[in-house]
């Protein structure tokens, strides 16, 4: 491919992100996808079916990665979830602090993009500032703590920190061969547990579980096989167009916001560019504003108290620093991560659902002092 050809080759793969992220939006305003509330149902109601959405859509997105890499369409290895480098420590840590203000905010950073397209207000605040603290955690004051302190603490993993790649290691078999395995049986125990059940079978967790597991499958091929130059003409280096990272890219929400809004304030530097965080952010919430519209649903809503606004600031702050110390949010870690069956991903699920726990309890508390 010559250079000239780039520009509406990136256009195509900024355009089909686009258009996913704006169905994901949709799905999500019709169904009321939340990590944060699904974990939210089963403390307050022992409610299970927004857990089953969550399941049905691992195990559909973890059928649809390791497929494309069976299928030779992505490498496993080129995204940030399955590199050597296992990072316990920050996922331990940054998932707690993401979980627990997810809480505080209202919802994950996925939840409140959906929100904000419905008219909520407090949405487009916990955003801005999560926006700020993500920013701060990627390269500025925060930064140069998570860099001096927990990152200092890790384990280097060879063959990388996919389950397939570690098994392969010891055991007769390819790492594709293993991914595929793995996810089969993987996503038939979760796809067994979300629909069997009488509950798991509506029309609701069924879309919900299908939709988003599919449409996650459907941009790690947009970023992973579309997007893919063996070799860029200008650098003659394999290239993945417009991702942030430099490498194969699926959904994720924390990091995307900051460079969201980096792309605002800084429109006229031409070094600023579209990439397919920026226009997965602008998606979701066009795509849940229309959702909400043909719903009527739409209404403006704003924060009843101050107290209201400080729970929510500090949940944004959390959200923004845990989420880029877990390299990761709920959807980033929780379904997109887990996708690629990478270890580290596991301990950051893990610890989000922790961290939402203590930020339920912690509310439990406070109303009781009330």
């Amino acid at each position: 491919m010559d250079e000239s050809s780039l520009p509406a080759l990136t256009h195509q793969v900024l355009g089909a992100a686009f258009g996913l992220t704006v169905l994901f939006g949709a799905l999500c305003q019709r169904t009321r996808f939340c990590t944060m509330g699904a974990v939210s149902d089963i403390y307050a109601m022992g409610d299970w079916r927004r857990a089953r959405m969550w399941m049905l859509a691992v195990a559909v997105a973890m059928l649809g990665f390791n497929g494309l890499a069976a299928l030779g369409l992505v490498d496993p290895a080129a995204s940030i979830y399955t590199g050597p480098r296992l990072l316990w420590l920050s996922g331990l840590l940054g998932g707690l602090l993401f979980g627990f203000g997810m809480v505080l905010g209202s919802g994950c950073i996925s939840r409140n993009l959906v929100r904000l397209g419905g008219g909520n207000l407090k949405s487009l605040v916990v955003l801005v500032v999560a926006a700020v603290a993500a920013g701060a955690t990627l390269r500025g004051l925060t930064a140069v703590l998570r860099v001096a302190t927990v990152e200092k603490v890790f384990v280097e993993l060879p063959a990388g920190q996919a389950l397939p790649s570690l098994l392969a290691g010891g055991l007769p078999g390819s790492p594709l061969a293993w991914g595929l395995g793995i996810a089969v049986m993987a996503a038939a125990a979760l796809m067994g547990w979300a629909l069997l059940p009488r509950e798991g079978r509506t029309a609701e967790i069924v879309l919900a579980g299908l939709g988003v597991g599919l449409l996650i499958s459907a941009l790690w091929w947009v970023s992973g096989h579309l997007g893919f130059l063996p070799e860029d003409p200008r650098t003659l280096e394999p290239l993945y167009l417009a991702t942030n990272s430099r490498h194969m890219e699926s959904l994720s929400t924390i990091a995307p916001v900051a460079y969201a809004l980096d792309w605002l304030l800084m429109f006229s530097d031409q070094s600023k560019t579209l990439t397919l965080g920026i226009v997965s952010v602008a998606g979701i919430v066009v795509g849940a504003a229309l959702m909400a519209w043909r719903d009527r649903s739409f209404r403006w809503e704003g924060f009843g108290s101050v107290g209201d606004l400080g729970l929510h600031l500090a949940g944004a702050v959390c959200m923004g620093v845990g989420g880029i110390v877990a390299m990761g949010c709920s959807i980033g870690q929780g379904v997109t991560g887990v996708s690629t069956l990478s270890l580290g991903s596991f301990i950051v699920l893990a610890a989000m659902v922790a961290g939402a726990w203590l930020g339920l309890r912690y509310q439990d508390w406070r109303l009781a002092r009330a």
